[in-house]
């Protein structure tokens, strides 16, 4: 079968490149022909996860909540390629506190790292995509932001939540300056991280019960759905969520 190249030539910054959910999107970029600079905090792992990909690949630390690490990437990137085509706001923490028990410290660090880190990304991508002729950002969200989810989750859930607007209102603002701004919303994901923490408990069982496909999604179908918001097949969408969530916005 011959491998689709629709990203072909296409320059993508990917950030939390070193999780599971990172990787298969990292991986289904190069097959489709792009470079793709891996950044996450763990400059360690990211050379490792650089190694098992192969491809023409970039390894670049990036701690998203710091405007100074995003200023030194983009210049690097610059430097190395002259432009960015893609941005790929994929770096995310998590937590299971609930409304009740959520302390102000984990609230804090999640919206960080997943509300902050994904405005940063776009304001200082965004207009080097505009500035090279246009292109795509594509925000990874939650259905755990777009739902009452597990009725926990809460930090979370509101930085995802934030997600959605911010990408909705950032679409509107480059809509005529030829940057494309959607996202992807997956339920849970199988990767290795959530199936070595929550397997076999509780917390496992009610994500299964509550996915009308009664299934966790793979992470190649998230990074499937990354391509084509980041590629020319989805050149009339922006503003636009892509659930991969088993049925759970349709319940």
């Amino acid at each position: 079968m011959t491998t689709v190249r629709g990203l072909e030539g296409r320059r993508v910054v990917l950030t939390g490149a070193t999780g599971g959910l990172g990787t298969a999107i990292a991986r289904r970029l190069l097959d489709e022909g792009a470079s793709v600079a891996l950044t996450d905090v763990d400059g360690s792992a990211l050379e490792h996860v650089a190694a098992s990909l192969g491809g023409d690949t970039t390894v670049l630390a990036l701690d998203v909540a710091r405007e100074d690490d995003w200023q030194r990437v983009v210049s690097a990137l610059q430097d190395r390629w002259g432009t960015v085509d893609v941005l790929v706001n994929n770096a995310g923490i998590g937590s299971t506190g609930t409304v009740e028990t959520e302390t102000r410290e984990r609230w804090d660090q999640v919206l960080e790292v997943d509300q902050r880190g994904t405005w940063l990304g776009m304001q200082h991508v965004g207009p080097v995509i505009e500035r090279g002729g246009g292109g795509s950002i594509v925000n990874v969200g939650s259905i755990l932001g777009a739902t009452g989810g597990l009725a926990n989750s809460f930090s979370y859930a509101a930085a995802k939540g934030a997600v959605r607007s911010m990408t909705m209102n950032a679409a509107l603002h480059w809509a005529q300056r030829g940057v494309r701004v959607n996202a992807v919303v997956p339920a849970f994901i199988g990767t290795t991280a959530l199936l070595g923490r929550y397997a076999g408990t509780e917390r496992h069982a009610a994500m299964l019960a509550n996915t009308p496909m009664g299934r966790l999604g793979r992470p190649e179908e998230v990074a499937a759905a990354v391509a084509f918001l980041a590629g020319d097949d989805s050149g009339y969408t922006t503003g636009s969520e892509v659930f991969v969530d088993g049925g759970w916005s349709a319940r």
